[in-house]
């Protein structure tokens, strides 16, 4: 096993709830197995997973591991809970050699019975006035994107109705338009908000509330637009998630979740529970997202997932294999993620 630093610039930066990031710092993991060498990433994101240094701890802790004993040991020495973007390194080199092994893509690895060339992904329209907002959704279309996701949240309720109205009077009724709030919004507020969305053909808000509020969450839905919850399965077993009957729709982030291996599972387990999953990426470099869209290429009839991130990144760890055309992104169809571990580069 074998653990490289790398740190990436933003073409712009991300502001998330703690701070403003310019870069994106993470760890490349190499793992030989069966013959063949896996390629992973630990990308960790503040307020989504552990800290770099403790990112780095674990995967440290993972090699001493790694020295002494087999793979099912490391995977054990690293806790989805604590660790979840180290586990997601390692968990993904790993499974990244199993596909190579069996010379199937990553995707077909996880269902033998899948043959899926290319993923639905939505087009992330920013927080801008009405016109700028309508603008930047008719660009996206022009592009081929069918789904557009809007930043709501840090305006009014009455100036985010505003802009999604402005929106959908601008693009057409087949265009999926989905609203996110990051948590900003109080009960009284997503209420609101929700009861004038809906005449706007919203397919659903993610996040409205604030992430502990699972009762909160399970009382919005079936007001006619559809709940989805991304930060509520931060450090959150999501069966308790689904046994709440919180959400319509689960996003599901494999750095935050351990790995693609668990994202796929919890896939699979919200389908049998009637709630749809959306696999999105953490604003990862190329190796993570390729993770990412295997696993919703492994899922049937998945919905348009926020994979289309690589644009964030000024650099990258490595050529990306993937194209978007269309409002699709394709998926690799050679064994494993679909890139070569040597053209994996971090300047370590």
């Amino acid at each position: 096993m074998n653990v490289e630093p790398f740190s990436l610039p933003l073409s712009s930066p991300l502001v998330t709830a703690r701070e403003t990031i310019s870069q994106r710092s993470g760890f490349v993991v190499r793992y030989d197995h069966r013959g063949e060498t896996g390629v992973g990433e630990a990308t960790p994101l503040p307020g989504w997973t552990e800290s770099l240094d403790d990112c780095q701890r674990g995967l440290d802790d993972a090699t001493t591991v790694a020295a002494d004993g087999g793979h099912t040991d490391v995977l054990l020495s690293l806790d989805a809970a604590s660790v979840p973007a180290a586990r997601h390194g390692f968990a993904t080199a790993l499974l990244d050699a199993d596909a190579k092994a069996d010379s199937v893509p990553l995707y077909q690895w996880f269902d033998s019975d899948r043959h899926c060339n290319r993923v639905p992904v939505n087009a992330t329209v920013g927080d801008g006035s009405p016109a700028e907002t309508a603008d930047a959704a008719e660009q996206a279309v022009a592009a081929g994107y069918d789904c557009c996701k809007l930043k709501v949240g840090k305006r009014t309720v009455d100036e985010d109705i505003e802009r999604v109205r402005t929106v959908r009077e601008r693009v057409d009724e087949d265009v999926t338009v989905r609203a996110d709030a990051n948590g900003a919004w109080s009960h009284e507020e997503a209420a609101d908000a929700i009861d004038r969305l809906a005449p706007l053909d919203v397919s659903y808000v993610e996040q409205p509330l604030p992430a502990d509020d699972l009762t909160g969450h399970a009382e919005l839905r079936g007001n006619g637009v559809g709940i989805a919850l991304d930060e509520s399965l931060v450090g959150r077993r999501v069966d308790s998630v689904l046994d709440a009957d919180a959400a319509d729709v689960l996003i599901l982030k494999p750095m935050v979740l351990g790995g693609p291996g668990n994202a796929h599972t919890l896939a699979l387990r919200a389908r049998e529970q009637g709630v749809e999953p959306v696999v999105t990426t953490t604003i990862d470099a190329v190796v993570a997202r390729l993770a990412a869209l295997h696993v919703a290429a492994a899922i049937p009839d998945v919905a348009a997932c926020g994979l289309a991130t690589g644009d964030r990144l000024a650099a990258d760890l490595a050529p990306d294999p993937t194209t978007v055309t269309d409002g699709s992104m394709s998926v690799p169809q050679s064994a494993g993620l679909g890139i070569d571990p040597t053209e994996v580069e971090t300047d370590a």
